[in-house]
């Protein structure tokens, strides 16, 4: 008699770079309001830089989150075409790094951890924020962060875009979606630049090593927060309660490191950037 074989799956491909950065920008991926919802308790938006103006784009307030009161930042794209165009599609003006810097003192002054979320495509470039010191508001704010004495995890939860992104993403833990992206550049921009050709963006993500897995091994973050099969638009509330327990480790972590201490390791933590040997 035969023996019936049973036929074995082949394992399923990983992911490309590219295959991540498409995910990243899944209009369906949550958003900065849905990480406040889902994670925060008491949330008390904030507004306005008391200079120009209130930036959309940049959602800042505090909140409470496992019984701790935090200073929460996160660049706000919007899941809505009329949210995209209300938050300039996550790209801040200078007005929403200094708003962010205004509410940093707050959060310092008080012994209040800052948590932020990034994700943007980068700093908006148009001719009002650069009038208006686009370029000074972010060089300000690695400054300002980097040597704030209140501990600060940092989130990248969908698009980690250029300098737009790392003017609130210096901190002492650095955390990253499992399926975010991080990046200097867009794919896009480095595939324009190096080839003069748009179409090679998937190859310019593999050579950019904007992934969680590479930057983890760069040594540029810190832990990778895993996604619900499919990724985190899939399941909301279980991309929710992951992001909410590394964050709770991290200010668990952070929490017994004096100030001085803190900050210094936060700076050298900064300096070692793009040193791989």
């Amino acid at each position: 008699m035969a023996t019936k074989k049973t036929l074995k799956k082949a394992p399923a491909a990983a992911a490309s770079a590219w295959d991540k950065v498409k995910i990243a920008r899944d209009a369906k991926r949550p958003h900065v309001w849905d990480f406040i919802e889902g994670i925060f308790d008491d949330f008390e938006e904030l507004h306005g830089d008391r200079l120009v103006n209130d930036d959309a784009a940049m959602v800042a307030g505090f909140g409470t989150i496992g019984g701790e009161k935090v200073l929460l930042l996160g660049h706000h794209k919007g899941a809505t075409v009329e949210e995209n165009m209300a938050a300039n599609f996550g790209m801040a003006n200078p007005d929403g790094y200094r708003k962010a810097m205004r509410l940093g003192k707050l959060a310092e002054r008080f012994g209040n951890p800052i948590v932020t979320f990034v994700d943007t495509p980068g700093a908006y470039p148009g001719r009002e924020a650069e009038e208006r010191g686009q370029a000074e508001a972010i060089a300000k704010s690695l400054e300002f962060f980097s040597a704030l004495k209140t501990p600060i995890v940092v989130v990248v939860t969908g698009e980690g875009g250029s300098g737009g992104a790392l003017a609130i993403a210096v901190g002492d833990r650095i955390l990253m979606m499992e399926n975010a992206v991080y990046s200097v550049i867009s794919p896009e921009g480095c595939a324009g630049i190096l080839w003069r050709d748009g179409a090679k963006a998937p190859e310019a993500a593999e050579a950019l090593k904007i992934t969680a897995p590479d930057l983890l091994s760069l040594g540029a973050i810190d832990e990778i927060i895993p996604e619900p099969a499919g990724g985190a638009h899939k399941n909301h509330k279980r991309a929710c309660a992951n992001v909410k327990k590394a964050v709770l480790k991290a200010l668990k972590e952070l929490k017994g490191i004096a100030l001085d201490e803190l900050v210094e390791k936060r700076y050298a933590k900064i300096r070692s950037y793009g040193n791989f040997y």
